[in-house]
C-alpha cells in the first residue's frame, strides 16, 4: 500500500518505518525542513533501540520517504497517518490545534477515496472533530478512523512489529477491509485487531496508560510504607506480582512516572472527566502522589547530609526518564537536578543517551561527563535515577576509592541490598531498608 504519516516526532517516525518494513511505500511528511533534510541524509532524531537498522533498510530499498510537501505526500496515498503533537494545555486538556490544522488541509487538498487515521493520543470526539474539519473543504468521500499507538518507549520497534493488539475505531466497512490487510501481517500469531467505535478507541488509549500510572503510583505509595514499618518493597512485589489477577509488570517502584504519555494522558483524561462533571479521584490522587514521589529521593540526600547541600558534589546517574531513550520529558531527574543546585549543590551527570537533550535545559550549570565513573569522582553521594542497565553491576571497589563519601541514594533499585554494604557503602533505596556499613 501507499501510506503518508503526517509528522516525524517519536510516533510518526516508528510507525511510518514498521509499515515500511512489511512492504508498503511510506512517505512521512513534516514541517521543520532541517528535520526532513537530516532525515533524508540518514540521521534519525530519536534514539530508539533497532529504528536505524530497519531505516537504513527502507530507505536503501525506496519505501521510505521523507518531505515538507503534505500535497505530494498524500495525493498517492490509500492511508494517511495524523502522528501530530498533542500537547498539554494550562489546564491539562490536550491541544488539537495541530491535528485539526493538517485535517483543514486535507479537506482542501484530497481528490479521492483516503482513510485519515488519529495516531496521535487524542481526547474522546477527536475523530469527529477531524471529519468535520475536512469535511468543509472536502469535494470527495473519505473516513476518519481512530487507531491509537501503544508503544513502549525503548522497546517501541518491538511493540510495532508484534502488538498485543492493535485497536481501531470505524464504523466503516471499506475502512475496515483496508486496515485487516495493512495490519495482517503484524497480528499473524493470533494477537487480536479490536474493532470498537471511534471514541472507545480514543478512550482505550486514556484508559490504558492512566490505568498503568496508577499501578505505579500505588506501589510508590507501598515502597514508602514498606519503609516505615520495617517490609521490603522488592518481596512484596514479588508476593502480589505472582497472582495471575495482578501480573508481575509495572510494579516497580522508584521515584516516580515521567516520558511523553502517562503524564500527558493522565492530565487529559483528568480534564475530561472535568468537562463532564465527573470528579476522578483516583487520577487526582495518582498525580499527586507522583509529584511527591519525584522529589522522595532528593528528600532522602537532603536528610543524609543534615539539611544543608550547600557545596555538596552530587553524582547522578541516569537522566532518561527511561532506560534505553533519550527522552527527558517530565524525566524525574530533573526535577532532583533542579531542586539539588537550588539548595546550593554541585552535580555532575552522566547518561548514556540523553545528555545533549538535557544540555539544551540546564546548559553550564552542571558538568556533564562521558563515563559514570566520572560523575562519581570525588563526589559526596551518587544518586541513580534511570537504570540503565550499565549501572547494575558496577566496580564497587573503584566507587569507593573515587567517592569524597560512599553514600549512593538509588532511585531505582538497581542494587541488591548486600552489595553496597559490602564495600562500606551507606545504601538508601526506595522501600527497602537502609544499609549503612562503615
Amino acid at each position: 500500500m501507499k501510506i503518508a504519516v503526517v509528522g516525524t516526532g517519536y510516533v510518526g517516525l516508528v510507525t511510518g518505518t514498521c509499515f515500511a518494513e512489511t512492504g508498503n511505500y511510506v512517505t512521512c511528511v513534516d514541517i521543520n525542513e532541517e528535520k526532513v533534510k537530516a532525515l533524508q541524509a540518514g540521521n534519525i532524531p530519536i534514539y530508539e533501540p533497532d529504528l536505524d537498522i530497519l531505516f537504513e533498510r527502507n530507505v536503501k530499498h525506496n519505501r521510505l520517504h521523507f518531505t515538507t510537501n503534505l500535497n505530494d505526500a498524500i495525493q498517492d496515498a490509500e492511508i494517511i497517518f495524523l502522528a501530530l503533537p498533542t500537547p498539554p494545555g494550562e489546564d491539562g486538556s490536550a491541544d488539537l490545534k495541530y491535528i485539526l490544522g493538517v485535517a483543514d488541509e486535507l479537506g482542501r487538498l484530497i481528490k479521492d477515496y483516503k482513510i485519515i487515521i488519529d495516531k496521535s493520543t487524542v481526547p474522546v470526539g477527536t475523530a469527529e472533530k477531524v471529519h468535520a474539519a475536512i469535511a468543509l473543504n472536502a469535494k470527495t468521500a473519505f473516513d476518519v478512523v481512530s487507531n491509537p499507538e501503544f508503544l513502549r518507549e525503548g522497546v517501541a520497534v518491538e511493540d510495532f512489529m508484534k502488538p498485543d493488539r492493535v485497536v481501531i475505531g470505524t464504523s466503516s466497512d471499506r475502512a475496515r477491509k483496508k486496515l485487516d490487510a495493512l495490519y495482517e501481517p503484524f497480528v499473524r500469531q493470533g494477537n487480536p485487531i479490536i474493532y470498537m467505535d471511534e471514541r472507545s478507541a480514543e478512550m482505550t488509549k486514556y484508559a490504558a496508560n492512566a490505568y498503568l500510572a496508577t499501578r505505579i503510583s500505588f506501589m510508590n505509595e507501598i515502597a514508602n510504607l514498606c519503609e516505615r514499618v520495617g517490609a521490603n518493597v522488592d518481596m512484596v512485589r514479588r508476593g502480589i506480582g505472582s497472582d495471575n489477577r495482578i501480573g508481575k509488570r509495572f510494579l516497580f517502584p522508584g521515584i516516580g512516572y515521567g516520558g511523553s504519555c502517562f503524564p500527558k494522558d493522565v492530565q487529559a483524561l483528568h480534564k475530561t472527566a472535568q468537562e463532564h462533571q465527573y470528579e476522578f479521584k483516583i487520577l487526582d490522587a495518582v498525580m499527586d502522589v507522583n509529584r511527591i514521589q519525584k522529589m522522595v529521593l532528593f528528600e532522602k540526600i537532603k536528610n543524609y547530609f543534615n539539611g544543608s547541600l550547600k557545596g555538596k558534589t552530587i553524582g547522578i546517574w541516569g537522566l532518561a526518564f527511561k532506560p534505553n531513550t533519550d527522552d527527558i520529558r517530565e524525566a524525574p531527574a530533573l526535577y532532583i537536578i533542579e531542586a539539588l543546585l537550588s539548595e546550593g549543590a554541585s552535580v555532575i551527570a552522566y547518561d548514556p543517551e540523553a545528555i545533549e537533550n538535557v544540555k539544551k535545559i540546564f546548559g553550564t550549570s552542571i558538568l556533564f561527563v562521558n563515563d559514570p565513573y566520572d560523575a562519581a569522582n570525588d563526589a559526596d553521594a551518587l544518586a541513580i535515577l534511570t537504570e540503565w542497565a550499565e549501572f547494575r553491576t558496577p566496580d564497587f571497589k573503584k566507587l569507593s576509592l573515587s567517592m569524597k563519601q560512599k553514600a549512593i541514594f538509588d532511585g531505582r533499585n538497581v542494587f541488591n541490598l548486600d552489595t553496597p554494604g559490602e564495600y562500606g557503602f551507606y545504601y538508601n533505596s526506595i522501600g527497602r531498608e537502609i544499609i549503612n556499613n562503615p
